[in-house]
């Protein structure tokens, strides 16, 4: 099985920067979402965001059958005075919310945190969220995109409060994501049913060995060669279940996010 690199999708957003260096060329328009997709679709999705605006407060659905969306965030830069959105600031009844989204009461009913580069965010669906100017960060999800807006600081564009509240969790989140370790330059960010992810620091050549569940590796910073590929910060290689074991080999340090589905093994 043939190691892939997944080719960027750049998409505008009213809320995006063109500044997107050092991961990807500065744009000529305000690029808000950066998308890897694997053909055929896998059942996790990568993403690189920007921010120069606040995005909406929304709200995903767990959905059924795992059709939901689950996040993380690993920041990667962020402005001094950036910031994120996470769950309220106590537990409010339905009608509560729905006044105060109506009002935009509800900016100061959610729990708004500051964000720094280096931190990670585990976001459950069904948690209330935004995401704040200024910042850059990689976004790791389960593949779905559906998004219920609940409030967008008057721009005009379609809100879904009633959906939203059919699947929001009225109440506070539990934070930061707190890493643990597994092994020499890894620690695991966040695992759930959906999705684990690792954090990898290599100086020096790593092996990753053969396994039977896909792999996306995502590159964060550094440069040199993945196997037979050469890499660079802002790629995403696609390493599909039945991939020989192969060979990070870093010419500057490396810092790399592997994910994969707990349990998963075989996969496209």
């Amino acid at each position: 099985m043939e190691v892939c690199r997944l080719t960027p999708s750049f998409r505008e957003k009213i809320w995006g920067s063109p500044r997107l260096e050092p991961w990807f060329p500065n744009a000529d328009r305000k690029i808000g979402e950066v998308w890897f997709e694997a053909e055929p679709a896998l059942p996790i999705l990568v993403k690189f965001l920007y921010t120069t605006e606040n995005l909406s407060v929304q709200v995903h659905p767990a959905g059924p059958c795992g059709v939901g969306k689950t996040e993380m965030w690993r920041i990667l830069r962020a402005d001094p005075e950036a910031r994120l959105a996470l769950g309220l600031r106590e537990a409010v009844t339905a009608e509560r919310f729905r006044e105060a989204a109506r009002s935009g009461a509800i900016e100061e009913l959610l729990n708004w945190v500051p964000a720094a580069a280096g931190e990670t965010y585990f976001v459950p669906a069904g948690t209330v969220h935004a995401i704040g100017a200024g910042i850059a960060l990689c976004e790791i999800q389960q593949n779905s995109d559906i998004t219920y807006r609940v409030y967008d600081y008057g721009r005009p564009r379609e809100l879904h409060l009633e959906e939203a509240l059919r699947c929001a969790t009225l109440g506070p989140h539990t934070g930061g994501a707190l890493p643990r370790p597994a092994g020499p330059g890894r620690e695991v960010l966040a695992s759930c049913e959906w999705f684990e992810t690792e954090r990898w620091q290599a100086e020096m050549p790593v092996t990753l060995p053969a396994s039977r569940r896909f792999r996306l590796v995502i590159f964060l910073e550094g440069e040199g060669r993945l196997g037979n590929h050469s890499y660079r910060a802002g790629e995403v290689f696609h390493l599909p279940a039945g991939a020989e074991t192969i060979t990070l080999l870093p010419q500057r340090t490396t810092e790399l996010l592997v994910t994969f589905v707990p349990g998963m093994d075989s996969a496209p």
